[in-house]
């Protein structure tokens, strides 16, 4: 069996990210921890990675739209992600190196204060009054802020709760909650995916990370184990990365041994394989002695690199 080694201490290469227009090169180490997402195609690093994993993961942030790099127009190291943006304030001690972007603010999303008859008492467990902005949050919205991290993940709340596409939603400085009442109870307020809208806004490009191929990891299988010494057989090809992508374009080989006296070798002709790194081809038995084990030798080639791998059938009546 062929091991698949851990994604850990790998990093893409890409060559630059767009951000606003601008070219910003990628500063993303390429000895920390990383984390490959197959689902946009993207890294998270380090500090990133550690800020996603610690602080609440794919339902608060979404997964990365962009790689890490590093921002001029801020003068950080910045990455984005359905949800927020994050950036690295590496002067910062401990838990604050890692900071959310206020990207309700900057999308200029602001409403009216609340009026004095909307200001809570201070004692109501329902509700709360946030002068800092002049806003109140309430029942779900408010247990959802206060269990989900409070201001260091959402901001200070921007609206009061408005009806927008159909929805109960609330603003804050870097989120925009939603109620759900279709969903499952204790999953009813969702987060709006603001990152993506200020991509969009912003025409930062969100392309997944170039990754450079540099291993081939070849499989290769039967259609038939057993097999009537007059019959036909397929072998099947499948090529992946050194992440489990598949990989188009490999040039194959497929010899088939028979073990029968002498040695009797037949091609099996494959093409290359497909943009799902698959490929198969089909051949007529050669005469050969029931029971015998036929081996098929796979072999891989995609410029230097090369990988090869067996699997075998029995002849059988």
């Amino acid at each position: 069996m062929k091991r698949v080694q851990s994604l850990l201490g790998i990093a893409a290469v890409v060559s630059a990210l767009l951000i606003g227009g601008v070219a910003v090169a990628v500063s993303q180490a390429q000895t920390r921890d990383c984390r490959f997402f197959d689902e946009t195609g993207h890294w998270v690093c380090g500090d990133f990675l550690e800020f996603y994993d610690e602080r609440g993961g794919l339902e608060i942030f979404g997964y990365p739209l962009t790689e890490a790099a590093d921002d001029p127009a801020r003068g950080l190291q910045v990455q984005y992600f359905q949800r927020a943006r994050m950036e690295l304030h590496s002067y910062n001690p401990g838990r604050y190196r890692v900071q959310l972007g206020l990207l309700v603010d900057e999308l200029g999303y602001l409403y009216p204060s609340a009026t004095p008859e909307e200001i809570p008492a201070l004692s109501d467990p329902n509700h709360q009054y946030f002068p800092q902005t002049g806003h109140v949050v309430s029942y779900a919205f408010l247990r959802y802020f206060r269990e989900k991290g409070g201001v260091d993940i959402f901001g200070y709340p921007r609206s009061e709760i408005l009806y927008e596409d159909g929805y109960y939603v609330q603003y804050f400085q870097r989120a925009r909650m939603e109620w759900r009442p279709e969903n499952a109870v204790g999953s009813q307020v969702r987060l709006t995916d603001i990152g993506e809208i200020y991509a969009r806004v912003n025409d930062i490009n969100t392309a997944p990370a170039i990754i450079e191929l540099r291993r081939l990891n070849v499989t290769a299988s039967v259609r038939h184990i057993i097999v009537s010494q007059q019959g036909t057989q397929a072998v099947f090809v499948y090529v992946v990365d050194q992440y489990q992508n598949p990989v188009e374009g490999v040039d194959l080989e497929a010899v088939v041994r028979y073990q029968d006296g002498g040695l009797i070798e037949q091609a099996c002709e494959l093409d290359r394989t497909t943009a799902s790194g698959f490929a198969k081809c089909s051949f007529d038995l050669a005469p050969s002695q029931s029971g015998q084990k036929v081996i098929v030798d796979v072999t891989a080639r995609r410029d230097s690199l090369v990988d090869a791998t067996q699997t075998f059938f029995f002849l059988w009546w």
